[in-house]
């Protein structure tokens, strides 16, 4: 008899009425109703303050809609994001963001990943280092903005450090060729602990055999480090950069404190754009539009982003 015969009955029952037997139905366990009573909460929050609004402010960026005008929102279409396309403002608020990620995403990684090599090997008080980089990440923004107001003040410490070396006293944040490098140079502070963790976890995850087997074959440091450091640290590296892009992208919290947008428009992002328009102008429906371009442009830079450090790779 063959092993892979199939029963007599079954190739009956197949050839005859030409479908399989029902499955069996499955039942709801009272373990499932547990767990979907556990996890039910967070899903009304979900749906209730995050999935409700997003769609209630797409259904505002059709409409011309103000809170100080009787009547609901009047729907207008597309002429929303038309007018996005001829304003000054908009463009001039995309190209400011756009300076700030690529100022402070590049030079945050770089410095992270230095700081996560360093902290890879075992020394006296490695523990200790690695919480004070995580430190500043732990901090709410708005109270590290707060500080760094101060410290940019014209009497701030980094006015007295600058006194020092002989420098006279900058205005940081009122002149418009310093104040968003300022902003920027805060923000680099504030996401160095994060992403040094991060990049920290990835450089853990190698196996060392490979670096014994790199050793053997005569590799020095920069072979290890590009054909085993940077392959392996790839995947952490690609949520870093993308993370970093969603973050930044949607800066407020320091713009807010640190500079109201200015001077001269030259620490305006569109997130703060978002807000005068919404709480200034009360202009819900162009704040709603502008909200979902830099919704879509946070998805596409993120996506490229992804497919060319993963190419990379291939």
């Amino acid at each position: 008899m063959s092993v892979n015969s199939v029963p007599p009955a079954a190739t009956s029952t197949v050839a005859a009425g030409g479908a399989r037997p029902p499955l069996p139905r499955r039942r709801w366990k009272r373990q499932h109703v547990v767990g979907m009573l556990f996890v039910l909460p967070a899903a009304l929050y979900v749906l209730t303050f995050q999935f409700v609004p997003v769609i209630y402010g797409l259904v505002l960026s059709f409409t011309d809609y103000t809170p100080l005008r009787r009547g609901g929102p009047d729907f207008v279409g597309l002429e929303n994001y038309a007018g996005l396309l001829t304003d000054p403002d908009y463009g001039n608020a995309l190209l400011v963001t756009g300076r700030y990620v690529l100022t402070v995403l590049p030079i945050t990684v770089a410095i992270a990943l230095i700081l996560a090599l360093l902290v890879n090997r075992p020394f006296r008080g490695v523990g200790i280092f690695r919480s004070a980089l995580y430190l500043p990440h732990i901090v709410s923004l708005t109270s590290v903005s707060l500080v760094w107001l101060w410290m940019y003040s014209q009497n701030g410490l980094v006015n007295e450090v600058l006194n020092l070396f002989g420098a006279t006293d900058q205005l940081w944040l009122l002149d418009p060729e310093s104040a968003l490098n300022a902003a920027s140079a805060m923000r680099i502070w504030k996401a160095l602990g994060s992403n040094m963790v991060l990049l920290l976890a990835g450089l853990q995850s190698i196996p060392n055999e490979l670096y014994e087997a790199g050793r053997v074959d005569g590799a020095g440091r920069w072979a290890l480090f590009r054909y085993i450091t940077l392959p392996g640290l790839r995947p952490m590296l690609v949520y870093v950069v993308v993370m970093d892009i969603i973050y930044l992208s949607q800066g407020f919290a320091e713009i807010f404190i640190l500079t109201r947008g200015g001077p001269l428009g030259s620490t305006t992002t569109v997130n703060y754009l978002i807000y005068t328009e919404a709480f200034q102008y009360n202009d819900f429906g162009s704040a709603s539009a502008m909200a979902f371009v830099l919704f879509a442009l946070i998805i596409g830079f993120s996506v490229l982003s992804v497919r060319s450090l993963v190419g990379r790779q291939k």
